[in-house]
């Protein structure tokens, strides 16, 4: 019975923990890009809420999930290690993709360029149509599509700005 008590006050306890943290990430966030204006803060903020918030949530209940296993006496010891080597091995498996995640969040936080910003990204010059973690789209003057993994991307020009 005493197992079930600690169990609940984790999970209250998580759960508050989350709705906190992405209050705060709210106003942090907020508070960080406020000099833009309303339309390009609104994009910009929800999208790094988004990610931000997702990041917390997601360590905060495997965390939890690992409390209660050794709760209820279960040695994660062997679960850690072998979570260990398959996030190595998934890394390694994976590293492109991560690479391409890692890029476009520096895009996003350093506001390199905007949906709508003309840009040069390498031999590629056009309008900026969507920019997500994984890649940007943009389209050149003569209607040319194009879909670059932000990873490759090494050098940009944005000419929307000066």
């Amino acid at each position: 019975m005493d197992h079930i008590f600690k169990i609940i006050f984790i999970l209250i306890t998580a759960w508050i923990t989350n709705r906190y943290v992405g209050s705060l990430i709210k106003r942090i966030v907020k508070k960080k890009i406020s000099g833009e204006s309303n339309g390009e803060k609104g994009k910009r903020a929800a999208t790094l809420i988004s990610i931000f918030v997702s990041i917390s949530r997601a360590s905060v209940w495997i965390a939890v999930v690992l409390i209660i296993l050794s709760e209820i006496g279960i040695n994660i010891g062997p679960l850690l290690a072998g979570a260990g080597i398959v996030g190595l091995a998934f890394g390694l498996g994976a590293k492109k993709i991560i690479e391409d995640f890692v890029g476009g969040l520096f895009i996003i936080l350093e506001d390199q360029y905007r949906v709508g910003d003309e840009v040069k990204i390498g031999d590629i010059e056009g309008v900026v149509k969507e920019i997500t973690l994984r890649r940007t789209v943009i389209k050149d003057e003569n209607g040319t599509v194009y879909s670059i993994p932000n990873g490759d991307i090494k050098i940009t020009s944005n000419k929307s700005r000066s």
